[in-house]
């Protein structure tokens, strides 16, 4: 098991949070959307370990009740990072 594959399992958030990302997984396009989330898309790889840094800074926000903690920004964080460590499943 890979470090980002262990990494996505140990991923625990809200049901509400996941079922409203995979929801959004049919309006995710790579190119659109990453460059707004993390700038330049790179590897899929790459992109995972950036996606699951900025999600975890967004979690740590929920969960301390931080004001300018944004609920779409995290579930556009998650819909990324669904599709994208589903790119490196379908390619490994």
């Amino acid at each position: 098991m890979t470090d980002f594959t262990a990494r996505m399992a140990n991923l625990r958030r809200p049901r509400l949070l996941l079922h409203a990302a995979r929801f959004g997984l049919g309006d995710y396009r790579r190119e659109r959307d990453l460059k707004r989330l993390i700038g330049t898309p790179t590897s899929p790889e790459a992109t995972v370990d950036r996606l699951l840094h900025e999600e975890g800074k967004l979690e740590e926000n929920r969960k301390c009740g931080d004001v300018g903690y944004s609920i779409a920004r995290h579930i556009e964080v998650l819909i990324a990072l669904l599709a994208e460590s589903r790119l490196i499943t379908r390619t490994a």
